[in-house]
């Protein structure tokens, strides 16, 4: 498997220049806002989503003006929504660093996600980008619906396997959709490659959920022990859905009552995950996240084989074969 630095080859220089184009967009003159606008910049992730848009872009054409606005566009709103979910979660760090809302409490970390929003919106508005704010704009209304869904399935813990893939499309895959269908939007008017683009981009943000899935169960994953976020939420997750259909009524109803009342325990958790093994639910998860990966690939295979085509599938493996 290629590291990310040698998939993101193709782009290496655009993306240096969305770089310096994203940091002027995160500024303010406001003293206590561009404080924490420098802040959120310092601890970014690893760009994964401009990268998409980049690639996407290249599948068809010149990356371009326009590709910039659109990665620009999509990483502003994605920093929203992680505020936001700090927020929602209760959560004090993101990825190793403190959250907004541990920092400058719950308040401001909601009006910093607001400002960015907008701030999201003005970028695109500017550059006369409506096409590709269409997209994005459906895609934070369909994150905002998968993270209402969850919320209301996971206090009744009735999440069958039909609801969680509806779950993830909207919360998680809807944006990785958005970035590739944004990128090939910036390069090509053609209403087909910009949907086939978009539903390879969404059958790789399930890739990508599943996985997330397993590497919460994982003892070999970065951290070095299991995370088990998920169950300490009280979120089911594929490998646990999958189980909760391969076992009797009486011990279903008794998985499900150690869940809510004893899920943080060690022991309790031990037992959980003995029982997905038991009944292959790990195995059973890793498969299905195959099947959307190939999928995804197939769907790019239609495009014409270039470097960031490469890339592309390269990006898909990694995204499923990857330890965090």
């Amino acid at each position: 498997m290629l590291t990310l630095s040698e998939i993101k080859k193709p782009i290496e220089a655009n993306l240096n220049e969305f770089e310096n184009l994203f940091k002027q967009s995160m500024q303010s003159d406001s003293h206590l806002l561009d404080k924490i606008l420098r802040y959120i910049l310092k601890s970014k992730g690893k760009q994964i989503r401009p990268i998409f848009v980049m690639l996407s872009a290249g599948l068809e054409g010149t990356i371009n003006n326009s590709t910039y606005t659109a990665a620009t566009l999509v990483e502003i709103l994605h920093s929203a929504t992680l505020v936001h979910d700090d927020v929602v979660d209760e959560s004090n760090m993101r990825r190793g660093f403190f959250s907004i809302n541990a920092l400058w409490k719950n308040k401001v970390a909601v009006l910093v996600g607001d400002y960015l929003l907008s701030k999201g919106l003005t970028v695109a508005l500017e550059n006369n980008e409506f096409r590709i704010l269409q997209i994005v704009a459906e895609a934070v209304k369909n994150m905002s619906e998968g993270e209402l869904l969850q919320i209301q399935k996971a206090r009744l813990m009735n999440i069958d396997e039909e609801i969680y893939y509806e779950i993830i499309r909207k919360k998680t895959a809807s944006l990785i959709a958005a970035c590739c269908a944004s990128g090939m939007a910036s390069v090509s008017v053609n209403e087909d490659h910009i949907h086939n683009i978009k539903k390879f981009g969404e059958l790789t943000g399930v890739a990508f959920q599943i996985k997330d899935d397993l590497l919460d169960f994982d003892p070999d994953n970065e951290t070095g022990k299991p995370s088990l976020n998920d169950l300490k939420d009280q979120k089911i997750s594929l490998p646990l859905i999958y189980t909760l259909q391969r076992i009797g009524l009486i011990e279903k109803r008794k998985l499900l009552y150690a869940i809510k009342n004893h899920g943080t325990e060690k022991n309790t958790i031990k037992k959980i995950i003995e029982k997905i093994k038991t009944v292959d639910g790990f195995t059973y998860a890793e498969n299905r996240m195959n099947e959307f990966k190939n999928e995804a690939l197939q769907i790019l295979s239609g495009f014409p084989d270039s470097d960031c085509r490469r890339s592309l599938e390269q990006l898909v493996i990694f995204t499923t074969e990857r330890k965090f």
